[in-house]
This record gives C-alpha cells, sequence and structure tokens, in this order.
C-alpha cells in the first residue's frame, strides 16, 4: 500500500507540472522534466534500467519504434531520451497516467479513423522536420515477452516524407535470474490497475534497452522500413519471426 500511496502522489505532482510549467517552458526544459519524472516513477516501480552493451548511439532527433510490452515502456524510454510518443487511444482513458501522457505529448489514435490517421500523419512529419524525436510502437498493441508480433508499416512513411532516420529499439523485462519478468506481461483482458498492481507487488525489474543501428528513411518504402526495422528488433531479442511480418492499416 505504501508504493501504491507514492505512485499517486507522484503522479498528481506529475499532473501539476504539467499544468503549472510545461505551457511555460520549451521542449528542451519539458524534455528535462519528463526524463526526471519518468525515472523516480520506474525507482517507484523498483524498475532499474540498462542501455545494453554495445548499443548504437540515439538519435537526437527522427523515429524511434520499439517492440511493445507493457505501459512501462513510454516511461523506460522517456527516462533515458524522451520522445513525442504516438499510442493507441485506449491509454488516454487510463487513471491519471491517461492524462500525463497526453500532457506529455503524446498522440492517440482511434482506430478506424481514416480521417484522423491522415492529420496525425501529417502532424508527425513536420515534428519530425522540427528536429523532434517521435516514438511509436509499430505492433499497435502489447504482446507476450519472447514474441514479436507483426509490425503495421504505414506510419514508417512519416520518415520517409520527413526524410528522417529511423532507429529500432529492442526491449525485454527480466527478472535478477535473467529470466523474462512474469510481473510485467501486459496482455488478455488485464486492465491497467491489475498491471500497476501486479508491478508493485512483484520482484524488483531489471529493464533492458538495446539502441540498434538507424535505418536511414529518405527514399525508402515504408514496408522496407517496417521490414528492416521488425528484423533488427527480432534479431537482438533472439526472436524467430513468423512468415508475416507486416501489417497494412488503411488511411
Amino acid at each position: 500500500m505504501l508504493r501504491i500511496g507514492r505512485m499517486v502522489l507522484h503522479l498528481l505532482a506529475g499532473m501539476a507540472t504539467c499544468a503549472i510549467v510545461f505551457p511555460f517552458i520549451g521542449t528542451e526544459r519539458r524534455n528535462g522534466h519528463i526524463r526526471r519524472w519518468s525515472r523516480q516513477l520506474l525507482a517507484i516501480c523498483n524498475v532499474a534500467v540498462q542501455v545494453a552493451p554495445g548499443s548504437a548511439a540515439a538519435l537526437e532527433h527522427g523515429m524511434v519504434v520499439c517492440n511493445h510490452i507493457s505501459w512501462l515502456d513510454i516511461f523506460v524510454i522517456n527516462a533515458l531520451y524522451p520522445c513525442r510518443f504516438v499510442a493507441k487511444a485506449e491509454i488516454r482513458a487510463w487513471p491519471l497516467a491517461g492524462w500525463l501522457v497526453a500532457q506529455a505529448g503524446t498522440v492517440f489514435i482511434a482506430r478506424g479513423n481514416k480521417r484522423e490517421l491522415r492529420n496525425i500523419f501529417k502532424g508527425l512529419v513536420q515534428v519530425l522536420q522540427e528536429g523532434q524525436r517521435v516514438a511509436f510502437f509499430p505492433e499497435g498493441t502489447t504482446a507476450a515477452q519472447g514474441t514479436l508480433l507483426p509490425f503495421h508499416a504505414n506510419l514508417f512513411e512519416a520518415a520517409v516524407d520527413g526524410k528522417v532516420m529511423v532507429q529500432p529499439f529492442a526491449l525485454s523485462y527480466v527478472d535478477a535470474a535473467g529470466q523474462p519478468h512474469p510481473s510485467v506481461d501486459f496482455i488478455g483482458d488485464m486492465t491497467f490497475a491489475q498491471s500497476v498492481v501486479n508491478i508493485l507487488d512483484g520482484k524488483p525489474v531489471r529493464a533492458h534497452l538495446a539502441l540498434l543501428e538507424a535505418i536511414p528513411g529518405e527514399g525508402a518504402h515504408r514496408r522496407d522500413l517496417a521490414e528492416a526495422a521488425h528484423r533488427a528488433i527480432g534479431k537482438a531479442l533472439d526472436i524467430v519471426p513468423e512468415a508475416e511480418t507486416l501489417q497494412e492499416q488503411s488511411a
């Protein structure tokens, strides 16, 4: 109960910062707040973040794509490399945390809304051209550790039009023995609240983040970018991908 109370207070403090401070500061200072707040949240959740040895240098700006396991993923990445995230609209409904990630600049996509997807795509290209770092999870949903779902290729088009690099991140969560952590998976009918309780009541978590070599987006095709990112992440996680690695969403 103590850790749950600490987490609620931390979420409320973050909401206050977003409401009172963020409207009056620039992107660099805002990213500093996001980085510190995310690190503190992970500490409350007993999650330690480790960058894999031999990782590539992080892009200062461009597109970041990562496999998706848990609601923790956003905060693990933001604790090191704050990004403008693109996420499914359901995240906006998460208690407290949904409002926070929205204020941190997350862009939400509602499935099946073609007009919204086109408008978001234009906005992403503009943000990329302004020199910011944009991140999304091309699987479109969370997957159990040890699996890698097909990648949706559409949003990779923003990297092509924005003429920026695409950097794959490979993320995993392990326990003290180096095995996939049983408390982290956020799949099936599990609610956000249930997942939070599982993590807070569980044993310490180590988040391993591998930064892979960036892929040029200029002049590429979105399907090729998605396939290359899928292969790179699968190799880094030692996952043999299924035959179907891509999904196209209507836009």
